[in-house]
């Protein structure tokens, strides 16, 4: 009984039995070890197992009237609450047909009538503590997996906000940016989402991908937190040599990214696809783009997909030095660029979900001292 004493808990075995003599016997060997509950039919085991959760064994008669052992095996093993139970089957029958039935439906031994006490016990010990060393398994694994579970969150949520830390320094800059990043990021998403079965992009738009662009979209202007304000809150057009100076927002931005991974001394695999976003949004699908003139499917998808949602919010909203564009006409200059600016496949996918972009852009409009600012300029 060392082992079972170790484990500081008192079994409990449940002997079903239609002989009342057989019970006797059993409770008689376990008196001072186990708690015995007991049963005279199916009927009541069934009971007593689904409103007992602590039930450690069942030993069962199988020649029982109205409903024998088993099919009281059968009914245990298909109950959530009591398939893990292990059952010895108690019986006369020697044949090993019949002892194969009881194993396939799930018990774990048998013990042969006349009962012989030793027997009985060692077999009741043995499984007891089987199930005590397979309880403490699942347990064990059901905890490992809840822990992985919440590792996993907390290294999401340690993405997120790395993410938003991040792109919360560009917004500061540039006040006239209201909503934007918000809204290219559902743009991005729905735009992902709507593309996710073409075959060119399925490899790449998997679940945990679509996941991480959503999150990165907000980076894709970080880099013009080393744009001078003279150049980004110039209240005009810029001229050629400022703009030539805001190009380099992009390879900033990529490069304040891999700064903070190589201060950390790694390599941050959830950044990737940042840092293609910040670096090429910019490139077109003619090779007319910056910073490196890329063409056509040279162009890291996320940086395509980011490029038709960052133009589209462009158009529709108002900018110090110009009117916003109905979403029809963005849409119409979209539908202009394709094969030219945009990848064809993104604009036919930002065609087929224009509805939903009408209504990001309708649910996040920029705040009224946007607004009021763009009045003013004008006015003055």
């Amino acid at each position: 009984m060392n082992n079972l004493l170790a484990l500081n808990h008192i079994p409990t075995i449940l002997v079903t039995d239609d002989t009342p003599e057989n019970i006797t016997l059993v409770s008689a060997i376990f008196k001072d070890s186990f708690k015995v509950k007991a049963a005279t039919t199916g009927e009541k085991a069934l009971r007593i197992a689904r409103n007992d959760p602590f039930i450690d064994l069942i030993l069962l008669d199988i020649v029982m009237p109205n409903m024998d052992g088993y099919e009281v095996c059968k009914q245990l093993k298909a109950d959530e609450r009591t398939k893990n139970i292990p059952v010895i089957f108690l019986t006369s029958k020697t044949d090993l047909e019949d002892e194969k039935h009881g194993l396939d439906l799930g018990a774990v031994d048998y013990i042969f009538k006349p009962l012989s006490p030793p027997i009985i016990k060692a077999k009741v010990i043995t499984h007891i503590n089987l199930k005590s060393v397979t309880d403490f398994l699942r347990d064990e694994n059901a905890f490992l997996e809840q822990e992985v579970q919440r590792r996993t969150q907390e290294i999401q949520a340690i993405q997120e906000v790395s993410i938003l830390a991040l792109a919360s320094l560009a917004e500061t800059r540039d006040k006239d940016t209201g909503n934007h990043l918000r809204r290219t990021q559902l743009y991005v998403g729905a735009l992902a989402k709507a593309l996710k079965r073409n075959p060119r992009f399925q490899e790449f738009l998997t679940d945990s991908n679509i996941s991480l662009l959503f999150k990165s979209a907000p980076l894709h202007d970080i880099g013009k937190v080393g744009i001078p304000d003279r150049i980004l809150l110039k209240p005009d057009r810029l001229d050629k040599t400022e703009f030539e100076i805001m190009k380099t927002h992009s390879i900033q931005g990529r490069e304040a990214i891999e700064r903070a991974e190589n201060s950390l001394g790694i390599s941050m695999e959830f950044l990737n696809i940042a840092k293609d976003i910040v670096l090429y949004h910019h490139e077109k699908w003619d090779g007319s783009g910056y910073p490196e003139g890329l063409t056509e499917n040279e162009i890291p998808i996320p940086a395509r997909i980011m490029a038709l949602a960052d133009v589209y919010d462009a158009l529709i909203c108002h900018r110090v030095y110009k009117k916003p564009m109905s979403h029809e006409e963005a849409a119409s200059i979209i539908l202009e660029g394709r094969g030219v600016h945009f990848d064809p496949e993104i604009v036919d996918a930002f065609i087929r979900v224009q509805d939903e972009f009408r209504r990001i852009a309708n649910s996040y409009k920029d705040s009224e001292v946007t607004e009021e600012r763009l009045v003013n300029l004008e006015i003055s």
